[in-house]
């Protein structure tokens, strides 16, 4: 092998080294968005877990006959403080949701609790809380599909596996999406 041979040899390996050098950096800094998007949902539902309890306080005063409902809430509640994961966290959180729903159309059926005040502010935060877990999810399952994405990428994808980077789940919101995808219809 000539110097000049030898010369291009070794830049082309020291290209190939930059290049997977700055392609395992891109992918770690996907990574660490994925998981500081996901601290931001984990945050965000956190906050809805703390509101619970008052809520449901507020509305046994009123309605304690409704055993059964606040029941339902307390329960999915410990569930989705309990769950790991993206996956097991979306599914808590969806029955959480649905018990949640249950609660608040409480409201509607005793216009005691509907008018009284507390009821009304925990229920404009819980309302403004589930917006920015909206958003929070918008943005994790954005970063998951980028971080999805570049680990499939060629040639990422043949040293991705090897070096940990696996595939992530979407907070995925399954049987709920069309609820929450409907525009509410506002009645007068």
């Amino acid at each position: 092998m000539g110097t000049g041979n030898m010369w291009i040899f070794l830049g082309i390996v020291v290209a190939l080294a930059l290049y997977a050098l700055v392609t395992y950096n891109r992918l770690v800094a996907l990574r660490q968005r994925v998981g500081q998007a996901f601290a931001d949902i984990d945050v965000q539902l956190k906050q809805r877990h703390d509101l619970i309890p008052n809520l449901v306080e507020t509305v046994k005063g009123y309605a304690a006959h409704e055993r059964s409902t606040l029941e339902d809430v307390v329960k999915a509640r410990n569930a989705a403080i309990s769950a790991q994961g993206a996956g097991q966290m979306a599914a808590a959180e969806n029955a959480l949701t649905a018990s949640l729903g249950r609660l608040i159309a409480l409201g509607e059926a005793y216009p005691d609790l509907k008018a009284n005040a507390n009821f009304q502010q925990l229920q404009g935060e819980l309302s403004d809380i589930e917006n920015k877990i909206a958003a929070s999810r918008r943005f994790f399952n954005n970063a998951v599909q980028e971080y999805n994405t570049g680990i499939q990428q060629m040639p990422a994808a043949l040293f991705a596996a090897p070096l940990g980077f696996t595939h992530k789940d979407y907070f995925d919101l399954g049987e709920t999406r069309t609820q929450v995808e409907q525009v509410p219809q506002v009645k007068f």
